[in-house]
Parts: structure tokens; C-alpha cells; sequence
């Protein structure tokens, strides 16, 4: 019998289809939660998740940081996710209109301020002092909440017009601080909880609130994480005194 040799595009195309057949079948580790977090919260997750696993050493966490639109595009589309905290309500709203959160879940986590920090050596006091800059970064509104409140900020104050070709956009609110500490752009709209921890970066002044919506994380479990009990156990610890404790102390307000 004459065997006939099979192309090895076929055959890494077949490979690729099994792996992935067993990637997506394949059970979630035992006691390993996935969390998708808005970035500016990092420092406060990663020691509320250290803290946690002390008592609960058989729980593991898969951290996923980044802008809040984009966390919820990953989630629609299938990323494994136990717990979600947004940076604004909209991507949280977003998500239970896809069925994709459990809804009877949900809880403001924490709040924010929006501010202005950077390097710049110009007098920079005020919104109306922003179009005097060159660059300035703002999260991409379209996936950053932090964009969306900057560039909320920027109607309310009259002064969109005066931007045009001066912003910068950025992935997440962290990589604006850090255009802001590297001296790339003059300053950057990041909230204040980053401001706080920035190196070189100063913090130039407070945005007014009566310029934009209130900075809210609601925080809640996936369909696939309400019936997961680690998960509702890991959520209600984030509702304690302990996690309350560990965002004052970055800077985050409680109401």
C-alpha cells in the first residue's frame, strides 16, 4: 500500500486545532481564580491577593491589569474571568447587557479623583492652563475610563477645541503616568491614587468633579465566578475591613 505523505501546513494546522480543543476543554485548575482589574488598582489587588492567600494558601490568582474597556472585551469574548472591577460603570454595564456578569453581585468597590501630574516646568494650575502645553497623554476614551474622563473634562471646561494634535494617547491610566514620568508628554490625566506614587511626576492640580461623572470601580463576579464559591468568598473579603484598610492607605475614598 502506497502511503501518501500529508503537507506539513495540514499537519500544523491539525496540531493547532487539537491544541486549542484541549486548551478550551481542558478543566480550570482547582482553587485558581481569575481576576480582570482595572490597572489603577494593582498595588491594592496584588496585596489584598497576597494577604489572602496566607489563610487560604489553596487559592491561586491569575491577575489580568489593564483598561477597563478592553478587560471587557477579553471577557465577552471568552478570557477566563472569575471577578471583574472597572474603572466607571459603563464597561460594567456593558458586560451585564451581554450576559456575561452576574449582576445581583455587584458592588462600588472604591472611588478616585481625576488630576493633572507631570514634569513640566510651566505654570500649569488649571484646565485652562492645559492648552498652553505640548503634549499632554489621556487614556484612549474609547477603552480608558480615566480618557473618558479627561476628555469629559475637557467639554465642561470649553477647551477641547484648543487641543488638537497635543494628546497622547495611552493603553491604560499606568502607561500615561509613565509618559509623565519618562518627560514625554508635559503632563498626564491619571487619577489620584497614581499621582501618589509617581516618582518624578508631580501632581499639578486636582480636576474639578463638577467637570466630569465621579470616578467608580463597581466590582462583580462573572456568570462563570457566582458559582464558583472561592469566588464569592474572595468578593466578600474585598467588601472587609481589611481591603477597605488597604485603599485608604493608597489613596482610594470609600464613599
Amino acid at each position: 500500500m502506497i502511503m501518501k505523505k500529508i503537507p506539513i501546513t495540514v499537519l500544523s494546522r491539525l496540531f493547532l486545532f487539537v491544541a486549542a480543543l484541549l486548551l478550551t476543554s481542558a478543566p480550570a485548575i482547582a482553587g485558581e481564580l481569575n481576576l480582570s482589574v482595572a490597572a489603577s488598582l494593582k498595588e491594592v489587588i496584588n496585596d489584598l491577593t497576597a494577604s489572602y492567600t496566607t489563610r487560604h494558601p489553596a487559592t491561586t490568582f491569575v491577575k489580568n491589569y489593564g483598561g477597563s474597556g478592553t478587560l471587557a472585551s477579553q471577557i465577552e469574548n471568552g478570557a477566563p474571568a472569575d471577578l471583574f472591577i472597572a474603572a466607571n460603570n459603563q464597561w460594567m454595564d456593558y458586560l451585564k447587557e451581554k450576559k456575561c456578569i452576574d449582576a445581583s453581585t455587584e458592588k462600588n468597590f472604591a472611588f478616585n479623583t481625576l488630576v493633572f501630574a507631570g514634569t513640566t516646568t510651566k505654570k500649569v494650575s488649571t484646565m485652562d492652563d492645559i492648552p498652553s502645553l505640548d503634549k499632554i497623554a489621556i487614556g484612549s476614551p474609547k477603552s480608558v475610563p480615566a480618557g473618558e474622563y479627561a476628555t469629559a473634562a475637557f467639554t465642561k471646561a470649553g477647551i477641547s477645541g484648543k487641543l488638537e494634535g497635543k494628546l497622547v494617547m495611552a493603553k491604560d491610566v499606568r502607561e500615561c503616568l509613565m509618559y509623565a514620568e519618562m518627560g514625554e508628554v508635559d503632563g498626564a490625566f491619571v487619577y489620584r491614587t497614581d499621582a501618589l506614587q509617581a516618582r518624578k511626576a508631580k501632581l499639578l492640580f486636582t480636576v474639578p468633579q463638577k467637570l466630569y461623572p465621579r470616578v467608580t470601580y463597581p466590582a462583580a463576579l462573572t456568570v462563570k465566578g457566582a458559582k464558583n464559591q472561592e469566588a464569592k468568598a474572595f468578593l466578600s473579603f474585598l467588601q472587609g475591613k481589611e481591603a477597605k484598610a488597604v485603599l485608604v492607605k493608597y489613596g482610594f475614598i470609600l464613599k
